[in-house]
């Protein structure tokens, strides 16, 4: 009886849990809607959001973002001078995974770099922040005719000591991964998300506003979660090989990063690239922490500014 009565409990928990992720994706369909655009790129479709006139200017968002990172608030402020071009990256927001696993950021970056020459950008200033900033130097690197300048937003840029996180590991697991990521859809609770977006700005505050415009109930979906997980976990050894490359870079390479940033570390990822590219430029904001998109615009913007002149393109 104990055994039967087990097994009922099992079947009603897998049962509630699957209709609570069903619950979940109907409200990101509902709620979160494409707000852009979609380019098909070798039979793939990427999701854009386009704003604003003048030189062309992509934005690549970090983990566990979308589009709507950039049209909170900055993406408004840069489309009075530039024609701003905001890519989802594959597996996050509303453009579909590339694949199930191994993903690269050379991957990423071939497929945007083909969905901005689609839409007219043959050669964009790139900037990208936190994991986007990854896909922006691959970008640079792998196709150096199809980029401009790149500015990097606290981005993760360079391979890190330390272990790898066992929950992101777990996460990517073939088999693990899609059964933990239906538990985190459905039962994560509003104080776990608003604390997790909290954790990405400190020692700041994430703005009023952003967790309802960010658009979780996309984030918990448990494709997109598990695309997440796959590309974070793979990141270091890509890294890895990519920084060698930095070197031969010709191109401006603008960085803004605070010296307050615990999740991907100043010292580790972008004081190094000064030495390793030459003209490369530093700017550290003093207190801040990893999202400079959001809590340092004047700097962000006067970077971007930057690229945009030793570009040649104002």
């Amino acid at each position: 009886m104990a055994s039967i009565a087990l097994i009922a409990v099992v079947v009603i928990a897998t049962a509630l849990t699957l209709w609570k992720v069903g619950q979940r994706k109907l409200e990101a369909a509902r709620d979160f809607p494409p707000d852009g655009a979609f380019v098909n790129v070798d039979g793939h479709p990427v999701h854009y959001v386009e704003l604003g006139t003048g030189p062309d200017l992509v934005l690549l968002h970090g983990a566990s973002g979308n589009t709507r990172d950039f049209t909170f608030d900055l993406a408004g402020k840069l489309a009075k001078s530039y024609r701003v071009i905001i890519f989802d990256r594959p597996g996050l927001g509303h453009t579909p995974p590339l694949k199930r696993s191994g993903v690269t950021i050379v991957d990423q970056a071939n497929l945007l770099s083909k969905a901005a020459q689609q839409l007219g950008a043959q050669a964009p200033i790139v900037a990208g922040q936190s994991f986007g900033g990854a896909v922006a130097m691959a970008w640079a690197v792998n196709h150096p005719d199809r980029i401009s300048a790149v500015v990097s937003l606290a981005g993760a840029t360079y391979p890190w000591e330390g272990e790898l996180d066992a929950f992101n590991a777990r996460l990517a697991h073939s088999i693990k991964g899609p059964i933990i990521a239906r538990l985190i859809s459905a039962w994560a609770s509003a104080d776990y998300v608003a604390d997790s977006i909290e954790g990405v700005f400190v020692p700041q505050s994430a703005p009023s506003g952003y967790g309802a415009h960010i658009g979780v109930p996309m984030i918990l979906n448990p494709n997109s979660l598990i695309a997440n997980a796959q590309q974070r976990h793979d990141l270091r050894p890509q890294v890895e090989a990519l920084h060698s490359k930095y070197s031969g870079l010709d191109l401006p390479v603008e960085i803004v990063h605070g010296d307050a940033d615990i999740t991907v570390g100043l010292y580790v990822h972008s004081t190094r690239m000064v030495d390793d590219i030459k003209g490369a430029n530093l700017v550290v904001l003093p207190g801040v922490g990893h999202m400079p998109q959001h809590v340092s615009h004047p700097e962000v913007i006067a970077a971007i500014d930057r690229a945009a002149v030793r570009a040649g393109l104002r």
